[in-house]
């Protein structure tokens, strides 16, 4: 998942700031706050975020003031008496607001990974106010007819392919967000983003109270089935929360996920898997469901005033999908097929557990515990077994080799102290070009979960590349949660977990190979972005990544060649579960931008949809709507969490390029047109039209059903 900076979530699809610094502002502009936040950032590497200076208590008066100096930016391009260009507009409104885009890089920091009872009391009370702050660059009368002389000239004498993109992105997006809209309704639209600016910052926060404070505490004679490691790492997460004694198991997936399938403890099981989903559901002061329905009421209203019918229509016009049913019509055509395979593997669960003589029916909480059981019955596959080959530490040099192998980038530590980071846990390298030796970037990696952060996988930017004021290097990073070890004991984790690493990794290669003039161009299409990501998981399974980088953690011997023909054979398993339990949540995702908002009861819709679907009884969503936190904590994926499976399509075809290609996986030629066509363009050029330069025809569903073992009924 890419993760959002406040900059884009504050101001939509309205894509506003660039990420590097504006040589045009003044000397004395720039000393007017000594707020450590709002300063140029120094040190090597063309300055690096201030890191071991951030401090919650300087986040208000930055944001504050970054506000008001982004407004004296956009003021001074909105009354330039001169006749509206390219120039004196369009790449001006890209260099602007230099000093708040240096306070939102803090900001998500302790949003994400830093986040204190304290900052969220923040966060609240400036919600409202950065809402207001977009509302007035997206409805500035003057500024917005400068865009549209410029955008309008363009139609008749073209500027340069990747200016013409910025110009159209920019001019799309105010027109999205409201700017043609007469005095009324522009005051209306500002209210209601406003009001959903806080409902979004709530959401957020109740779900992740929830996830704080549900702990499970086992005791000795309760850790049945589970793993020397997995213990070893609850009890010092137990004695960690002033529980010595005891083993925690947190309410995160990287705890529950494992937790669930290797119990014998089937009460404590459905604890466990009942916390988890019960997030944001609990009926307390951190129930989500009544803030949703406010959020489909308010969407709707919004979009009302544009003339659209739905979100959804208005979302996607700019998305590969273009509009809501072609959306759906890819998830329905997946989804019998997916539910026929969840009826298979519960027959095939229910069996073990029928001739164990365990007298129970397959539940939510049992799935995984079962799953297991076929998966060692069927393939001689025991999945902790896997995860001893598993090491973090190895992984991560994984990911450098395929970068090595793919990109030419090489991954060098840099030395302790000497850029500052925002917590001892976070390690950060130099990348650079291996054959000229051209410095890339940095890469930052964030991997273990603690208290105050988000939970799941993440990547994001610091700094992205762009060339119109001259060469920006890359800041990137990638946030994890995984279960830090015991003392002296490696990092293991699971196979899904490793292919998420990879994924995520992905993001990073694409800021990293990013090669375009102008921020805006560092933006993405959605249901686009993602596939990039999906595709490096790709590289995990490939041999020279196993035969090298997967080594017992004790012993150091190679895995085994018999045991990687069991991964391989049992690569299509469980795919009932795992394309349903997404799917669920991206039909549902539509369904509720689709219906009417009015009096709507989210419990009773998400039930009555759930039937309507056949949801398969024994497995939940993967997220339910009360912690969706993909919709309703912010607009990024909103009508949009399909993108995944749009992404899948584009992945499963675009790898079966490097499978038929002479050099595979790491074919030089097919490697070359991977960076040149999917990677380094960005957004500089139609996603559709990359896809085609890359594959020489548009990706067909048929390579999805294969990958996932499921029938292929044309060709």
């Amino acid at each position: 998942m890419i993760y959002k900076s406040l900059k884009a979530a504050v101001l939509c699809s309205v894509i506003l700031f660039a990420s590097c610094k504006d040589d045009t502002k003044t000397e004395d502009k720039i000393a007017m706050s000594d707020n450590v936040l709002l300063q140029e950032w120094t040190g090597a590497y063309q300055g690096v975020p201030a890191f071991d200076k951030m401090n919650v208590d300087d986040i208000k008066e930055a944001v504050l003031k970054g506000m008001e100096l982004g407004l004296e930016d956009i003021e001074a391009i909105a009354n330039n008496t001169e006749d509206p260009t390219f120039e004196n507009t369009i790449v001006a409104l890209e260099a602007s607001a230099d000093e708040l885009n240096h306070v939102f890089t803090y900001y998500g920091i302790l949003s994400s990974n830093m986040s204190s009872p304290e900052f969220r009391d923040i966060q609240t009370e400036l919600a409202p106010q950065l809402s207001e702050y977009s509302s007035k660059i997206s409805q500035n009368e003057k500024l917005f007819q400068r865009i549209k002389a410029v955008y309008d000239a363009s139609q008749n004498t073209p500027l340069a392919a990747d200016q013409q993109r910025v110009v159209d992105l920019i001019y799309k997006g105010f027109e999205m967000n409201g700017a043609n809209l007469d005095a009324e309704k522009k005051k209306r639209y500002a209210e209601i983003n406003k009001e959903l600016s806080s409902l979004y910052t709530k959401f957020s926060n109740n779900v992740l109270h929830d996830e704080e404070n549900y702990v499970t505490y086992l005791n000795k004679n309760q850790l049945g089935g589970l793993s020397e490691f997995f213990i070893n790492s609850a009890a010092k997460i137990a004695t960690d929360k002033g529980q010595d004694g005891k083993y925690a198991i947190t309410n995160t997936r990287s705890s529950m996920d494992p937790f669930l399938t290797y119990s014998t403890e089937r009460d404590l099981r459905k604890i466990v898997w009942t916390n988890y989903y019960a997030r944001g559901d609990n009926g307390d002061d951190y129930d989500n469901n009544q803030i949703i329905a406010e959020i489909l009421k308010l969407r709707k209203e919004r979009v009302g005033l544009l003339g659209y019918d739905n979100y959804a229509e208005w979302r996607l016009q700019d998305r590969m999908a273009k509009n809501p049913q072609n959306a759906m019509n890819l998830m329905e055509a997946v989804w019998p097929a997916a539910i026929a395979r969840v009826g298979e593997e519960v027959a095939d669960m229910q069996a073990v557990a029928d001739a164990n003589g365990d007298n129970i029916k397959i539940e939510p909480w049992d799935y995984r515990y079962y799953a297991e059981k076929v998966r060692q019955k069927k393939y001689d596959l025991d999945s902790d077994e896997v995860k001893q080959y598993l090491q973090l530490d190895k992984l991560t040099d994984a990911l450098f080799y395929t970068a090595g192998r793919l990109f030419n980038y090489k991954f060098t530590p840099v030395e302790e102290g000497k850029v500052p980071v925002f917590h001892e846990d976070v390690n950060v390298w130099e990348v650079t070009d291996k054959d000229s030796g051209k410095h890339i970037g940095l890469w930052y990696l964030d991997p273990f979960a603690r208290q105050g952060k988000r939970s799941g996988a993440w990547a994001t930017t610091y700094r992205s590349y762009t060339s119109y004021q001259g060469e920006t290097n890359v800041l990137a990073s990638n946030n994890s949660n995984f279960v830090k070890a015991a003392p002296g004991e490696a990092v293991l984790v699971s196979w899904d977990d490793a292919e998420t690493f990879f994924h995520e990794f992905g993001h990073a290669l694409h800021f990293f190979s990013s090669n375009v003039r102008y921020p805006t161009l560092n933006g993405g299409v959605r249901d686009y972005t993602e596939f990039q990501s999906q595709l490096l998981e790709r590289w995990l399974s490939t041999d020279e990544v196993i035969n090298q980088f997967l080594v017992h953690h004790k012993t150091g011997e190679p895995i085994p060649a018999t045991l990687v023909e069991k991964i391989k054979k049992a690569s299509t398993f469980n795919q009932g579960f795992g394309t349903t339990e997404y799917l669920a949540s991206a039909l549902m995702d539509m369904k509720l931008h689709l219906a009417d908002p009015t009096n709507i009861d989210i419990d009773a819709f998400e039930r009555e949809t759930l039937k309507e679907l056949n949801m398969p009884e024994e497995l939940p969503m993967r997220h339910r709507t009360p912690h969706f936190g993909h919709v309703f904590s912010g607009e990024g994926y909103a009508t949009a969490y399909y993108g995944y499976m749009w992404a899948d399509v584009l992945t499963s075809d675009a790898s079966e390029a490097f499978r038929d290609a002479p050099g595979g996986f790491y074919d030089e030629e097919v490697s070359a047109k991977l960076v040149k066509y999917l990677f380094a363009p960005r957004n500089s050029i139609d996603p559709a039209e990359a896809y085609r330069l890359f594959r020489g025809r548009d990706a067909k569903i048929e390579a999805l059903m294969r990958d996932r073992g499921f029938p292929v009924t044309t060709e």
